[in-house]
């Protein structure tokens, strides 16, 4: 018999247990054999399907039998809260950025590039050749791959040329993502309890490491060109805080890209009382119309504590990253690294190493330019002429995203959810700040996978704003 035939008797059961008590015995297969014209194999086959849907059991030896209607009680897990005790930082979610999205959604949420933006042959034959090396089978050091470190440090010698001071190999420490990388830092460099200063609005996963590492965050306003650098001095001075995270090029989420005079007076700042910058260059391969001058490049006292990960630009399958810091400050950093991950994987670092070194690579990045400013440029005409409600105070020179202010009194939570069901996904801006939001603003991407799509999409958000303003 056919898998049809045991298709047309499950349907014809269901429709008998749909009538019967829970708990009510099914016909003997016999009887089922001559009501339907099957055979036994047949009729246990439809059987088996009816219990796999959760809607008969099998008793060996006595039949089969309406499943009762039991309710579903998991374990008691209640005991773990009081060993658990109250956590020791605030518990983060998963934030909005790295929500996966339907694949016929337009995601405009997301900080990662799409394939289409990423060298995705040169990372498959690096791959491949890392597979067949050495490193596949090998630890390296727990500071990260010499020639991975090397490279690391001349491409911030060739960021700024004439400038450098003499940072070698052996300030470089490999970590598995900015990610893990900050929260080092921030362990590294400020005690539990101890103020650290950021700017606001900021890169949210920068909030969260500060957060899992249990500092005291003081913010610190930093408008379309950077932060103040007299509110830098004063919020060091007041504060007695030692360390000061920012991004001075193409900062995520407002676009801000610091001048050379703004870095130098920062940057005088924290020596001037002694502390720590920490430079998140996140967005070092990401330039359009300016170029990329780490602060790094110009300290020569161990001030910059320097960051850049290659995540974002070669493939997020490859979490590798680079702090490059100077003195007990880069020791305590790599004491943290290795107690946490002891080293990276040397599979993954090889890789890394096999597509930087490629002349494909430079050819790639040159090409990436041109399609971000592509995108970029379709995204800010879209929401000028579809969503005039949002406000774009700056056009980024570099970085992946836009930031646009709402309207005053947004729901920003209500926004993204009424965007969602359009099918359309935004990041809501609040996740970006330290404190209480400045204001209602969203963060956008242009490097979705349908540009094309940018139009529909700020109309979109425009119906969704006209919903609370309208």
């Amino acid at each position: 018999m056919s898998n049809d035939s045991s298709a047309r008797i499950a349907t014809g059961l269901r429709a008998w247990i749909r009538d019967a008590a829970p708990g009510a015995q099914l016909p003997a297969t016999r009887s089922l054999v001559r009501e339907y014209g099957a055979s036994p194999v047949t009729v246990q086959r439809a059987l088996r399907r009816l219990a796999a849907e959760g809607l008969v059991e099998s008793r060996p030896g006595v039949g089969t039998f309406v499943r009762a209607v039991r309710p579903a009680r998991g374990p008691d897990f209640g005991w773990q809260t009081a060993a658990l005790r109250t956590p020791r930082a605030e518990l983060a979610r998963v934030a909005g950025p790295l929500q996966t999205a339907p694949p016929e959604v337009q995601a405009l949420h997301a900080g990662y590039p799409g394939p289409d933006l990423l060298p995705e042959r040169l990372v498959r034959t690096a791959l491949g050749r890392a597979a067949r090396g050495a490193a596949a089978t090998a630890r390296p050091p727990a500071a990260g791959m010499p020639e991975l470190r090397s490279w690391f440090a001349s491409e911030l010698a060739d960021a700024t040329p004439g400038h450098l001071s003499a940072v070698t190999a052996r300030d470089v420490v490999v970590a598995p993502g900015s990610q893990s990388a900050l929260a080092s830092i921030f362990r590294a460099l400020v005690a539990p309890g101890r103020p650290l200063l950021i700017e606001s609005p900021t890169y949210w996963g920068a909030l969260q490491a500060a957060h899992q590492a249990g500092v005291e965050l003081v913010p610190v306003p930093s408008g379309a060109d950077g932060p103040d650098p007299d509110v830098v001095d004063r919020s060091l001075r007041e504060t007695g805080a030692r360390a000061f995270y920012a991004q001075p090029s193409f900062a995520n989420p407002t676009g801000a890209h610091w001048d050379v005079d703004r870095a130098e007076q920062v940057l005088a700042a924290v020596r001037a009382h002694g502390a720590f910058l920490v430079e998140d260059d996140w967005a070092h391969d990401f330039g359009i119309d300016a170029e990329v001058r780490p602060l790094a490049a110009h300290d020569d006292g161990g001030h910059v504590v320097y960051l850049r990960s290659l995540t974002k630009s070669v493939s997020p399958a490859l979490r590798v990253a680079a702090v490059i810091a100077r003195g007990p400050a880069r020791d305590r950093i790599l004491g943290d690294r290795a107690a946490e991950s002891m080293y990276v994987s040397g599979l993954l670092q090889q890789a890394a190493l096999e597509v930087v070194s490629d002349p494909g690579w430079r050819t790639h990045l040159r090409r990436l330019g041109g399609q971000l400013r592509e995108r970029r440029d379709l995204l800010v005409a879209a929401l000028r002429e579809h969503a005039p409600s949002l406000a774009l105070d700056v056009v980024p020179r570099g970085g992946l995203h836009l930031w646009g202010r709402l309207p005053d009194g947004t729901d920003t939570a209500r926004l993204v959810r009424d965007c969602a069901a359009e099918g359309v996904w935004v990041a809501a801006g609040d996740e970006w700040f330290p404190a209480e939001p400045a204001a209602a603003y969203l963060r956008l991407t242009f490097i979705g996978p349908d540009p094309a799509g940018y139009p529909t999409a700020a109309a979109v958000v425009e119906r969704a704003v006209g919903l609370q303003h309208g």
